[in-house]
């Protein structure tokens, strides 16, 4: 079973997907004349503008739980599975999947405040389905990414971030041969670690879409300045290693490195790969929590989540990729060729023992080398903050195309059973093998990931003439308002009826 999801694995995340991703990032940037760099101050302006109502949240709550979405344990442990696999050259271009794909977001974001609904309840709903079924005209197309997201959202990325929280807590729980015995281990303490975190979350997402934002709007900005500031700190402690870190970064990222140089390939795949599992740009994630925002104009939310993807990225992915590289700690694989198979080979080794999908582990012994005994337990902290939010935000996911599945009136049911089933894969992720909760997590990402980005690329135009018009109204120094039929887009029935 574990070899036919590796092969499923493996079809998804060919190098088809890769190019697609880093040509849409790029197609999106020169489109919007690199709105990205021209925005810049627009973008941060608007972040901490913008009104909520009884309908939708406010620009920054809706932030907020998009960076709930994006910042899971791939801003810890991906960066350090990157590393691992690619070598510090996967890092370089993590950036560039981060400077492209801020366009990205923009244009998927922008589209889903376009076609943005209410649901039964009168909240804002929006997303990939529901603009795909609006601008393209294709149900079924719609029909497709909003199950492949209930699957990915609700039963298979929920699994990799409780997996990441038990691995790093036992870490520091169940040091010593006898420090779990009364609870079965290892094994018996992950399975409570697994029930512990479910029940908090089942108070959150019974709560409803405003206790989901309310919760973010605290605990994200919190956590993620939190965990720049000690990565930062630890930077200043090892500054005499920084050129050489940056030097690495560089080299291998073109296969110039005298011991990375052979794995540019995978530098390049796996920087690609989980630069999108981190920030999320062209998955169809961010475009739920931006469907829910209270503006006057579209394009409004499209700058605060593309600036959502340079925090993201920038900022918190970059944190830890300095953490590790300036202290050294961290391994790198290389894949060869052998009796006909392959197999992952240490190039680099500074923690025996230590698998490439085992990257809490690393950034924990990272955070360690500097402050002894503290590092691990801050470390399993931050991600668990991390990692809950993001299943909080996944579940957000699941149940807006569940919403749109079910004709925006899903039954009590409906939402239970799918309550329940993120509830169970956080249990079972929690208990199982990292490796096996990876292998399904990009799966769901992958999967979104094609069916959105082919469709933005075919549906864009509206994203741009949002842009245009933004911008024309900004220089007359009005509050951007929109009217879609002066722009020629159709089917945007809520900015119609507005």
């Amino acid at each position: 079973m574990e070899k036919l999801i590796e092969s499923v694995n493996a079809v998804i995340w060919s190098d088809a997907l890769i190019f697609m991703c880093l040509a849409a990032g790029l197609w999106f940037s020169l489109r919007t004349r690199f709105m990205q760099l021209r925005g810049f101050t627009e973008m941060c302006r608007l972040t901490v503008k913008g009104e909520k109502s009884e309908a939708g949240v406010s620009s920054f709550q809706a932030l907020a739980m998009s960076m709930a979405g994006r910042m899971g344990i791939g801003n810890i442990a991906g960066v350090a599975t990157a590393i691992a696999y690619g070598g510090p050259g996967a890092i370089f271009w993590m950036w560039v999947m981060g400077f492209l794909g801020a366009a990205t977001s923009y244009v998927e974001c922008t589209l889903a405040q376009i076609y943005k609904t209410k649901d039964a309840d009168g909240r804002y709903r929006g997303g990939p389905a529901y603009y795909i079924e609006k601008a393209m005209g294709l149900k079924w197309y719609a029909m497709a990414f909003a199950v492949a997201t209930i699957i990915a959202a609700g039963l298979l990325l929920p699994g990799v971030q409780a997996n990441a929280i038990a691995d790093s807590a036992t870490a520091v729980l169940c040091k010593g041969a006898d420090a779990c015995a009364s609870i079965g281990g290892v094994a018996g303490m992950k399975l409570t670690i697994g029930i512990v975190v479910a029940l908090v979350l089942a108070v959150i997402i019974f709560g409803g879409v405003k206790r989901i934002a309310s919760f973010a709007e605290v605990v994200v900005p919190f956590m993620a300045l939190a965990f720049i500031g000690t990565a930062v700190v630890v930077m200043i402690l090892n500054a005499s290693k920084v050129p050489v870190m940056f030097a690495d970064i560089f080299s291998s990222a073109f296969g110039a490195h005298a011991l990375f140089g052979g794995v540019i390939g995978q530098a390049i795949a796996w920087g690609v790969k989980r630069g999108i599992y981190a920030n999320e740009a062209g998955q169809g994630s961010g475009p739920h929590a931006a469907a829910a925002a209270e503006v006057s104009h579209p394009a409004k939310q499209g700058y605060v989540q593309a600036f959502a993807i340079y925090f993201d990225t920038m900022l918190v992915c970059t944190s830890t990729a300095f953490l590790l590289l300036s202290t050294g700690i961290y391994n790198v694989f290389q894949r060869v060729s052998e009796d006909g198979g392959e197999k992952l080979v240490a190039i680099y080794e500074k923690l025996p023992g230590v698998a490439p999908d085992q990257g809490s582990l690393m950034t924990q012994a990272a955070f360690d080398s500097v402050a002894p005994g503290m590092g691990a337990a801050f470390v399993a902290i931050a991600l668990f903050f991390f990692a809950f939010t993001t299943i909080m935000a996944y579940y957000y996911m699941a149940e807006t195309n569940l919403n749109y599945v079910t004709g925006n009136k899903p039954s009590a049911l409906w939402l239970n059973l799918l309550r329940l089933g993120v509830l169970g894969i956080v249990v079972f992720g929690a208990y199982h093998d990292a490796k096996l909760a990876w292998t399904l997590g990009d799966i769901g990402v992958g999967l979104m990931a094609w069916i959105n980005v082919t469709a933005i690329l075919i549906i864009q135009k509206p994203a741009m003439l949002a842009l245009k018009d933004y911008e024309r109204q900004r220089k007359l120094g009005l509050d951007p308002v929109f009217d879609p039929q002066a722009l020629g887009i159709k089917n945007a029935d809520f900015w119609h009826k507005r």
